[in-house]
């Protein structure tokens, strides 16, 4: 599944290319951060399942004169996560991954939550991030790179419905804590930014399960929610900060919410 690449190498002048890796890239947090790391100069290797949008996302941004390769990746899959950083690997070093890979299926109370929604969410959210991260930290630490997860505030603040989602990105937000008090004294940083409400085309039409009503309220009378070149552009200040300068979490939100459960609606009564 890794074997399409689509490259294009450009590096500022008079400094060397640096690579980010983004997951997730196919849309939404990870497509914006792709194409802003390239407009910052980075040269983006973007992984996501699904071929089609990958190659317009890297077109798009060549077409502009920035820099970007895909590799089609499904970070739920050891092979296929194997043979993507066999591959990025083998064409150069790497200074960032950035990890945006993640989803929340469904909303359903704790006593008839279904196995497999939490299942799915383990399995990209928890255990994705953790197989590529152990796979390009080698090749991260001998370019005194950045591992940077883009988490949620659902791994801060529990919520009604949220259980299985919350469980997953708490755990994320957990993992990347622990990486770095063990990697203290290596030539890494790791980074943890935690969105709250962000509008983007696809997230809550999958956890909804392509229920446009049900995905179109989670946002309905909310000023100005947060979108995804708003999280895009805290990511590329992290990575762009100096090499020793380690910002270890950013939780950022819309100023209409105060927590998930305290949102500012237009016309709410509260």
């Amino acid at each position: 599944m890794a074997d399409s690449v689509n490259q294009q190498t450009i590096a500022k002048p008079s400094e060397p290319a640096r690579r980010a890796v983004v997951t997730g890239a196919s849309s939404g947090i990870g497509a914006e951060t792709a194409r802003t790391l390239a407009a910052d100069g980075w040269s983006v290797v973007a992984l996501a399942r699904r071929e089609d949008k990958l190659k317009v996302l890297a077109d798009s941004i060549n077409s502009k004169g920035g820099s970007c390769e895909y590799v089609v990746c499904d970070i739920t899959d050891e092979g296929s996560t194997n043979d993507a950083v066999k591959t990025i690997v083998a064409e150069g070093p790497v200074k960032a991954l950035v990890n945006c890979a993640g989803a929340a299926f469904g909303k359903d109370p704790v006593a008839t939550a279904n196995l497999d929604d939490w299942r799915g969410m383990y399995e990209l959210n928890v255990l994705g991030t953790l197989r590529i991260i152990q796979k390009l930290l080698p090749t991260l630490k001998e370019s005194e790179g950045t591992v940077l997860i883009v988490s949620s505030t659902a791994g801060i603040e529990p919520y009604e419905g949220g259980s299985g989602y919350c469980a997953s990105k708490f755990a994320e937000r957990v993992m990347a804590r622990v990486l770095r008090l063990e990697q203290i004294g290596e030539p890494i940083r790791i980074i943890d930014v935690s969105p709250g409400l962000v509008q983007t085309d696809e997230f809550s039409l999958k956890r909804f399960g392509g229920d446009k009503s049900k995905a179109d309220s989670v946002y309905a009378g909310v000023p100005d929610p947060l979108h995804a070149n708003d999280i895009a552009e805290s990511i590329r200040w992290s990575v762009d900060l100096p090499d020793t300068v380690d910002i270890d979490s950013i939780v950022i939100r819309p100023r209409a919410e105060g927590s998930y459960t305290k949102l500012y609606r237009k016309n709410d009564s509260q």
